[in-house]
């Protein structure tokens, strides 16, 4: 069994280049395994590892004044959900493209217990703000999904449907696209905002199976794919190509191959990226024989 811990915090943090090379020799040195990113605007990670290595990374972070009050979320995961670690500079923890949002200036958050009862109201506009490959597999009924490819897709769209004058409800994965998202609708004059408190993951960890009102299975960007209530594992894998979740009828339909397309991407692939996902698998197939574990292309 793998602890997991996923945690994001926005602030002001000029100086946030300089934690990168102790950042990395954190994590080698507690044999964690998983991603952070940093950035001016603040810091967004999720890291696999043992209880002791989780810690020493939390510890760190809040000996950090910009995130003394870093709150993160924790899961488990059967199998390794990362093969390696990266921690990287960005210029956005979660790319919006827009510069000069105010993320203090965020919706208000509605805790999982309360959730339902919120997103029952006729009158309010519930919106998935994660990407079209992720709902496929599943989101809360009734919620608006905004077709985009990309969360920098989103301003565009809510600049075509959504009125200032909307009580609108959002969602995302962890939530940290929502923080994001939010603040954008206020800066344009939304008032009436809300969004999942720490999103479909704490929903699906606090609410019971038997009381959710979540249908389908949550993807998630690690190993496991996607998670059910509870957080158990779901029964997903994914296309290395396009991202896309694939179940049972997918992995047996024309145009899946392993490590290298799927029904959704076959025909639209580059033959040079089809030759580079299939050199790719057939290391790892090699690997698997031997014995090992391929890390990488």
């Amino acid at each position: 069994m793998y602890d997991v811990m996923a945690f994001y915090a926005f602030a002001s943090w000029p100086a946030f280049e300089t934690h990168r090379p102790a950042l990395k020799g954190l994590c080698s040195d507690n044999s964690l395994t998983g991603s952070i990113l940093l950035a001016p605007e603040g810091v967004n990670g999720t890291v696999a590892g043992s209880p002791h290595g989780l810690e020493a990374l939390l510890d760190y972070l809040h000996a950090l004044p910009e995130f003394s009050e870093l709150t993160p979320r924790y899961s488990t995961a059967q199998d390794p959900p990362f093969r390696k670690m990266k921690v990287r500079l960005k210029k956005e923890i979660v790319t919006l493209g827009i510069d000069g949002i105010d993320v203090s200036n965020t919706a208000t958050h509605v805790a999982p217990a309360d959730w339902d009862r919120l997103i029952s109201d006729p009158d309010v506009v519930l919106v998935d703000t994660r990407n079209d490959y992720e709902i496929a597999i599943g989101s809360f009924p009734g919620a608006i999904n905004p077709h985009t490819n990309s969360f920098g897709d989103f301003p565009a769209w809510a600049a075509e449907n959504l009125k200032p004058t909307d009580t609108v409800a959002m969602f995302c994965t962890g939530g940290i696209r929502c923080e994001k998202a939010t603040a954008y609708l206020k800066q344009q004059g939304f008032d009436d905002v809300y969004q999942l408190q720490g999103g479909i993951l704490k929903y699906l960890k606090e609410i019971p199976a038997q009381d959710t009102n979540w249908q389908g299975e949550c993807y998630v960007f690690d190993e496991r794919v996607s998670v059910r209530p509870g957080l158990v594992p779901g029964r997903y894998k994914v296309c290395v190509n396009c991202n896309s979740a694939l179940g049972r009828e997918e992995l047996t339909a024309p145009g899946y191959e392993r490590g290298v397309t799927c029904p959704t991407c076959v025909d639209s692939i580059s033959p040079e990226r089809r030759a580079r996902f299939a050199e790719r698998q057939r290391q790892i197939e090699l690997a698997e024989a031997r014995g090992e574990h391929h890390l990488g292309p």
